[in-house]
Parts: structure tokens; sequence; C-alpha cells
């Protein structure tokens, strides 16, 4: 329980956010490159979250060093949990487009994967993946269900983080 109150003070978890956000978009990636499942426009627009994640943490962090408040890096801790908000939001949209529940979107009805080492000819419409099929389920979940799963544990901690932030668990030197 240490080990999880320490990540969560102090600048600690805007990094641990940062990658686990890393690790997100490097298994994403992974299951495109080895497993050879080409995203949906959906999959692509749930990445897209947390490369904006990550590029705000990175500037969060800097602006904290040059101005070292507590309560820029409450905000930051909340601007980071709202992103993550935003990713189970999207990632929850696409579980329930696969379930059938919501419509997908236009251009998510795909016909099948890009082959990008395809020369073809640029007048031609080109085919992306379905937004609707699911590759897999693991215990009732697809890959987007079980991203928005994470993704809303992740906000949870980031406001957890922002609220021991607020108490006073950063560095005694600061004034609020």
């Amino acid at each position: 329980m240490d080990f999880v109150r320490s990540l969560l003070k102090d600048w600690k978890w805007p990094l641990v956010a940062m990658t686990l956000s890393a690790l997100m978009l490097a298994a994403a990636h992974a299951f495109e490159t080895f497993g050879g499942l080409a995203p949906c426009p959906l999959c692509l627009r749930q990445r897209e979250v947390y490369w904006a994640l990550i590029a705000m943490t990175v500037t969060g962090l800097v602006l904290w060093r040059l101005i070292p408040k507590r309560r820029f890096l409450v905000a930051l801790n909340v601007m980071i949990g709202l992103a993550f908000i935003v990713g189970v939001i999207v990632a929850f949209y696409h579980a329930g487009v696969e379930w059938g529940l919501l419509p997908p979107p236009e251009g998510c009805s795909g016909e099948g994967p890009i082959d990008p080492l395809v020369i073809r000819d640029f007048n031609e419409p080109m085919h992306v993946p379905s937004c609707t099929d699911a590759p897999f389920y693991i215990l009732g979940l697809s890959m987007a269900g079980w991203n928005g799963v994470i993704a809303g544990i992740m906000a949870v901690a980031s406001f957890v983080a922002a609220g021991a932030t607020w108490r006073g668990a950063v560095r005694p030197e600061e004034t609020a």
C-alpha cells in the first residue's frame, strides 16, 4: 500500500500515467504489427487520446518544473484524469458499436484491411477495417472494452493523485 501511495505523491503520477499511456500505445501497435490486426477508425481514435495525454503531460511537467506550485500539479493531475475519461468514452462507444448497441460513425463499415505495401490507384476508394467486428473477446470484453476499463482505472488514480497533491503530499518547500 505504501508503494501505491508513493506513486500518487509529488510528480510521480504524471510520469506513471505517461508510461502507462505509452505501454497502451505499444500494445496496440504490437497487435497491429505482430498480430496482423489492422486498426479501424475508432481504434485509431482511441490511440489519439493516449498520444494527446503524453504530449499534455510532458508539457505540463516541463511547465511545473519552471513554476513548481502545488496547485499547478493538482490541475495537471485533474487534466490527466479528464483525458483518461475521454479515453473511457471513446473506448466504450467503440465497444457499443461492436455489440451493435450504437450506430457506427461514417466510414466505419469497412470491407477489409489496408495493405500499405500494395500500390493502388488513388482514384479507387480505400477499404478500411470495420468498427463493428471485434477480433476477439476476453471475459466478454473486446480490446475496446478492456481499453475503457484500463482508462477508467487510470482516471480514478489520476483524481486520487490530484486529491493527495491537494492535501499537501508534495515537496514541503513548496507553497500553494
